[in-house]
């Protein structure tokens, strides 16, 4: 698939980005089928068997879908962690290429073996980077897609100003450029477009869909946050992520806490690591124009909206200007 092809199959520029437990078959069906690249995160399923059978559910509705409306849909994508601490990585990469994913998304590694394994049945790989240097590590693999994670993303964030990041990167680098952090309308999008990105990249926008496997409290929370409740700490993982300040509080992570360099020892807080995990809920700083929870396939309509409306009225500052 070249790039041409994929941004021909979407109704949108914009990928539903991999989300920790909040992205799974529902999500990504719902965004697949309405036009936009649905993703899941294949730790998001407890085992290498279970995943496998995720994915040729999803291939199975996806034609399903496309046989009884006529309409095809988007292509879909999965995450890999492509680092040591995954003990399933050689499992899932070998049920990607079994099940020809259409397109892998990778982190923490950017490896030309598993890039060459996706090729060779056609599919894409993208890879999420947080600075240059790691961007150019991405495009010596041969990576088909470098994700710009910016300031103010959800997740393994970065802490650079979009607008250099997207530019530095464009002179490095002539496949897709995808753009991520904080965005959550359509207008966004036409930002990120205007910045030389070919796609967006929305997370914390679509945990309020629902489809979406988060709480209601975890959805309460977001629609009640702004950008003051997001805090960039590495206390959960061991590298720096955005966080909702409540969620982390409620785990006993205080500020002294979260600003420490250092992971924080979990069974100190509530004896339960796995229970903290849980109830440790990711978000960025597009939380602060978040403001209801609605069926996937209706956030995705009002996106395409505000991105028509958007390029409209960029278009009208022609004639204002020139």
């Amino acid at each position: 698939m070249t790039k041409q092809e994929l941004l021909k199959q979407l109704k949108i520029p914009l990928v539903v980005a991999p989300m920790f437990i909040v992205s799974q078959l529902d999500l990504l069906l719902e965004s697949c089928k309405n036009g936009v690249l649905g993703t899941i995160t294949a730790l998001n399923n407890r085992t290498s068997e279970g995943l496998e059978e995720w994915l040729i559910q999803i291939k199975q509705a996806l034609k399903s879908f496309e046989e009884s409306t006529g309409k095809k849909p988007a292509p879909f994508g999965m995450n890999l962690i492509v680092h040591q601490s995954n003990v399933r990585l050689e499992a899932d990469v070998e049920i990607a290429i079994r099940q020809k994913v259409p397109i892998i998304i990778t982190s923490l590694g950017a490896v030309p073996e598993l890039v060459d394994k996706v090729h060779s049945y056609g599919g894409l790989v993208f890879h999420d980077v947080i600075n240059t240097r790691h961007a150019q590590k991405a495009i010596d693999a041969g990576v088909d897609g470098i994700i710009c994670v910016a300031a103010g993303a959800g997740g393994h964030g970065g802490l650079l100003n979009p607008m250099p990041f997207i530019s530095e990167v464009r002179e490095m680098f002539d496949g897709i450029v995808i753009l991520a952090g904080a965005m959550s309308s359509g207008k966004d999008v036409a930002t990120a477009l205007q910045m030389g990105a070919d796609l967006a990249y929305m997370g914390t926008r679509f945990i309020n869909t629902n489809e979406a496997m988060a709480s209601e409290a975890y959805k309460n929370m977001i629609i009640e946050g702004g950008t003051q409740d997001i805090v960039y700490t590495a206390a959960v993982s061991g590298v720096n992520g955005n966080y909702l300040r409540q969620s982390l509080e409620a785990a006993g992570i205080t500020q002294e806490l979260w600003e420490s360099k250092s992971k924080m020892d979990f069974s100190k807080a509530n004896d339960q690591e796995a229970k903290a995990w849980k109830n440790i809920w990711s978000a960025g700083q597009g939380v602060a124009t978040i403001k209801d929870n609605l069926p996937a396939s209706e956030l995705i309509a009002r996106l395409q909206k505000e991105l028509k409306d958007a390029l409209e009225s960029q278009a009208k500052l022609i004639d204002r200007w020139f």
